[in-house]
């Protein structure tokens, strides 16, 4: 899922940074392997602590960062540790009554958390015997996959996010209406699989949807309802439901969505890909998920057996896979591993457009820890902030590390030479004209003199930071917990792995933004003046009686002119069809079409410009019509190779 415009963009674009935020991404990563003892805590981990120390951070974080209300509980030794409410479930801002969050009643969107239920589901159908980790799916289902490559897609890789799927936007999330059909949702339509199985982890909601469906196919029963009777009413959730919009009993109980606390309350999200984020719960039925998940509420409650779930809780991929990215942190099945200071965490963070959830279980220490907030706040990376502030915060006060700080490894110097250069998420879309969202917030690595790296915008982040390598392709930030690793390709890094389901992609020539951008910067910097000048010139001479230039191939000179106005058309078009997608608003088919008519109008004209140009020449019309004519013939060819290059002249409009 994802937060909103902005957020959007860095995901799908970047790396998932913010909106993984984005998305259900994780928290900041590192791999470490579980102590032998609990690490020393420098609080004890009670109720009252507890409860002291988020009555100190919550609400000051909230008022600070605009977002209206919150809930978070906490769950520790087989019980209910706390469970804390905060702000505003409904503010009244649009006249009603303002409603309080209460932890037991409130229900809040958790996003993405919503996949930790379907790997669960998914788990019990292993364990059963009735699905295979590593079969074909497609034995599992009533559709063909789209393939490109040889090796088949298995539920191992759809809940590691390694099945190889672009991603698609449209339908991702809606404004009220009706739930989506799942079969319709996967088999209608489904992305393009660009990577091969089980070798580039890139996060996906198709993905998980897919997973769902299985459920769906191989239980008999709806995935609704399946995940109503052997999870959640399982786990001892009364509050809770994929359904959407909401029954009427639990409807009037949901905290409303919000842009900021100032902002009036938005609209019911609809998930598209429902079993990826459609999930509402309570705070308290969140606890109880996480005591069921750790196998504390008893038979009658546990929801998978020991063996199973520590298979669920293992890494879904080895180096044979992954190469040296299983150095890194690596998708368990359906868990994040959120590893912080040689302590083993498992999470899963969820974000729709105005919701924005985490949870983190440290199942050594037989402890979980939940929060989810209602708005996104005064800017895209607020709930980020407070997210962070707040689990690695709980992590370093109660469980804080014990892990000696790890040498630089001898290989660090040569392996960043290796690493410099520019990197695209390789959460996107490849296949569609969106592939133009892979020039937004590329990741830049800059090898230093001390054999560390530069590498901006951090995986996972905003801001720039430093790494260190910790051990060959492993890397950890300068002053920081987060771990990323790098698989090289020849005599360079090729991908960088990073919060265990997102991937970095070193950019080709042709998907470089540092070079792609100045051609379509300059090109359309060039078309405008061009189209500017034109009338501006025609006026200047009128005022002032200046005869005008000897004609130059009259007939070159109208076609080149029209194709210069649909270039600066079709491009601010796209440009304004882009942000409107990364806002999760759907475009009309014939806007694209439009669009793509006028980029065609454009490349044809590349003829007349340079029957223009040859007129021009032939004619002696001067250095300065001359040079003009030769910057409008090449701002049109930069257009041109852009749109044949990004997709925006393909027959195929899906995103």
């Amino acid at each position: 899922m994802t937060s909103k415009a902005s957020r959007v963009l860095a995901a799908f674009a970047a790396a998932c940074a913010v909106g993984v935020l984005t998305t259900g991404c994780g928290a900041a990563a590192t791999t470490a392997p579980a102590p032998d003892v609990p690490a020393p805590r420098t609080a004890e981990l009670t109720a009252a602590d507890v409860d002291t120390w988020l009555d100190g951070l919550v609400p000051a974080a909230l008022e600070r960062s605009g977002i209206p209300g919150a809930a978070v509980a906490v769950v520790h030794d087989g019980q209910v540790l706390t469970a804390r409410g905060y702000g505003w479930a409904d503010t009244g801002s649009d006249g009603g009554e303002p409603r309080p969050v209460d932890p037991d009643r409130t229900l809040f969107r958790v996003g993405s958390i919503s996949k930790v239920f379907v790997a669960t589901a998914v788990m019990q159908l292993v364990e059963q015997g009735r699905i295979d980790l590593d079969a074909d799916v497609e034995r599992y289902l009533d559709f063909p996959l789209p393939r490109a490559f040889a090796q088949p897609v298995t539920m191992r890789h759809l809940l590691t996010h390694t099945a190889g799927f672009e991603e698609r936007i449209k339908g991702l999330i809606a404004l009220d209406g009706p739930g989506p059909d799942l079969r319709e949702t996967v088999a209608v339509d489904p992305p393009e699989q660009v990577f091969a199985p089980g070798t580039v982890p890139a996060y996906s909601n198709y993905g998980y949807a897919l997973a769902g469906y299985v459920v769906e196919r191989v239980s008999g029963v709806p995935f609704d309802a399946y995940v109503e009777q052997n999870v959640i009413r399982r786990a001892g959730m009364t509050s809770s439901t994929f359904a959407q919009p909401l029954p009427a009993e639990l409807a009037d109980r949901l905290a409303r969505g919000y842009a900021s606390s100032s902002s009036p309350p938005e609209p019911f999200e609809v998930v598209g890909t429902a079993p990826a984020g459609a999930l509402s719960a309570t705070a308290t039925d969140m606890a109880r998920f996480m005591l069921a998940q750790l196998g504390e509420l008893g038979p009658e409650h546990d929801l998978l057996s020991p063996d199973t779930r520590a298979t669920m809780w293992r890494p879904g991929l080895d180096a044979a896979a992954l190469g040296t990215l299983a150095a890194g942190p690596r998708m368990a099945l359906g868990l994040f591993d959120e590893s912080r200071g040689g302590l083993r965490i498992l999470g899963h963070g969820g974000d729709t457009n105005y919701f924005h959830s985490h949870l983190q279980l440290f199942p050594d220490e037989r402890t979980g820890v939940f929060v989810t907030l209602n708005g996104t706040g005064t800017t895209a990376v607020e709930t980020l902030t407070l997210r962070r502030s707040l689990l690695e915060g709980f992590a370093d006060r109660y469980f804080p590390s014990t892990a000696p700080e790890p040498p630089t490894a001898p290989t660090a110097a040569g392996h960043a030479a290796m690493a410099e250069g520019s990197y695209e998420s390789a959460r996107a879309p490849f296949s569609t004209f969106l592939r133009t969202l892979g020039l937004l917030g590329q990741t830049t690595v800059a090898a230093r003199p001390d054999g560390t790296v530069l590498i901006s915008p951090a995986p996972g982040d905003l801001d720039p930071a430093v790494y260190r390598e910790v051990e060959p392709w492993v890397w950890q930030e300068v002053g920081g917990e987060r771990r990323i690793a790098m698989r090289p390709d020849g005599d360079r890094v090729g991908a960088i792995g990073f919060e265990s389901a997102f991937t970095l992609l070193r950019a080709q020539p042709d998907r470089d933004a540092r070079i792609v951008l100045p051609v379509l910067i300059g090109s359309a910097a060039v078309l405008l003046l061009a189209l500017l000048a034109w009338p501006i010139g025609a006026i200047v001479r009128r005022r002032y009686r200046v005869p005008p230039p000897p004609p130059v191939n009259r007939l070159a000179r109208t076609p080149t002119r029209v194709a210069v106005a649909a270039a600066v058309f079709a491009l601010a078009g796209w440009a304004a069809v882009v942000v409107t997608i990364a806002g999760l608003q759907d475009v009309p088919v014939a806007l694209l079409r439009a669009l793509q008519a006028a980029q065609w109008v454009a490349l044809l004209g590349l003829v007349p410009a340079a029957a223009l140009l040859v007129g021009t020449i032939r004619h002696r019309a001067g250095a300065l019509r001359v040079i003009g004519s030769v910057c409008v013939l090449l701002a049109l060819a930069g257009t041109a190779w852009f749109a044949q290059a990004y997709g925006l002249l393909a027959p195929d409009v899906s995103y």
